[in-house]
């Protein structure tokens, strides 16, 4: 029995929140349940993750990985310091915890995923930049808030050579879904290209240094393609052998 069997890591899942109003007349929690099922699928527990930074390097230590998610809110673009040109709906609090967390995560060896805002985190967290609205930025780009249901792809990414995303899925175009209106500009410090689309929106990157640190635009929580699967099961592996 080798080392990955034997232990189920435990994942954390950021969270999304809302305001009173619908499902309850408090402020209440939310998350897709994929995010959630994928992880125990392919061999993880998933750990969903108030937004406290109180308890934050308690809740680091009991992690071996996290998945930063995507939700319905954009990063305060007065984090890294530019004007509000199309940013809508912030969510300081889980911005916040979301950033001290992935910061912990960064000095660590432990592995973290961030999936759409959660790849966006990720570049903050690193220092860069973000485009507010790719529509506004880039008039003629293609749909990257797709039309048709999400478990279903709508474009191609190009995957970049001699990268870690390339040596896992092992293919240099895939098809993904998209629900994203905003996109990594500026890289932070030690993070590179690994993915974009054919208009040249970023769609995903890599730390140079981490053990294992990915960010993409697309949502691979769907299971859609074989390379969805391949990616949250490279994480949950390098999660036991961190």
């Amino acid at each position: 029995m080798n080392k990955f069997t034997m232990k189920k890591p435990l994942i954390g899942v950021t969270l999304d929140n809302e305001e009173p109003g619908n499902y309850s007349k408090f402020p209440w929690y939310t998350i897709r349940s994929n995010y959630l099922h994928s992880v125990e699928k392919l061999g993880g527990i998933p750990i969903p993750l108030m937004h406290t930074k109180k308890n934050v390097k308690k809740i680091f230590n009991l992690l071996d990985g996290i998945i930063i998610t995507g939700g319905n809110f954009d990063i305060d673009p007065k984090i890294y310091k530019s004007d509000s040109k199309g940013s809508r709906n912030l969510k300081i609090n889980r911005t916040s915890f979301e950033i001290s967390i992935c910061r912990m995560f960064l000095k660590s060896s432990k592995p973290i995923l961030g999936i759409c805002g959660g790849e966006q985190l990720l570049n903050i967290a690193c220092g860069g930049t973000l485009i507010q609205d790719i529509k506004r930025k880039h008039k003629k780009s293609i749909e990257h808030e797709q039309s048709n249901p999400r478990n279903q792809t709508s474009h191609k990414v190009n995957i970049c050579k001699n990268t870690f995303l390339k040596k896992i899925l092992k293919n240099t175009k895939i098809n993904v879904n998209s629900a994203h209106h905003q996109a990594v500009d500026k890289l932070g410090k030690n993070l590179i290209v690994n993915g974009y689309s054919d208009d040249g929106i970023i769609e995903s990157i890599e730390h140079i240094y981490h053990h294992w640190c990915l960010g993409v635009q697309w949502h691979p929580e769907f299971l859609i393609t074989k390379y969805d699967e391949k990616i949250i099961k490279s994480f949950i592996k390098y999660s036991v052998i961190k």
